[in-house]
């Protein structure tokens, strides 16, 4: 259920923030993907926790490591992203791994990047 907001981003982005929720997008550029996933389009109540914050960025310096994704991607603290997802299947994936972090259910980012660990002071461990 994740669009592809390829050549209507600013549209896809406009409408969920309309709507006030999570906006989760993937978009092609060039032959690989970018993931989008911003909490900033969400209601005010909507308050995304230090413990997915810690989550997310350990993911992404998993995947930046693994060249999953570039070395521009952004970790947050309410807006991630991802460019260079080698695939289309690969970009939903993390894409709804971090939507569903985003609401609280850390379990998918955790099955999508399993190497991603997090040490017990919250810090990423390398």
């Amino acid at each position: 259920m994740i669009p592809d907001v390829t050549d209507r981003f600013e549209a896809a982005y406009r409408a969920t923030k309309g709507q006030r929720v999570v906006f989760v997008a993937i978009e092609r550029e060039g032959e690989r993907w970018t993931v989008s996933a911003d909490a900033l389009t969400a209601s005010p109540d909507h308050v995304v926790d230090d413990t997915v914050n810690v989550a997310l960025r350990a993911a992404i310096v998993c995947l930046v490591k693994a060249q999953e994704a570039g070395t521009d991607a952004f970790a947050g603290p309410v807006y991630f992203m991802l460019h260079g997802v080698p695939k289309e299947r690969r970009a939903r994936e993390l894409a709804a791994a971090f939507h569903a972090a985003l609401h609280g259910d850390l379990g998918p980012p955790h099955r999508a990047v399993p190497s991603a660990d997090v040490e017990q002071d919250g810090d990423v461990a390398g």
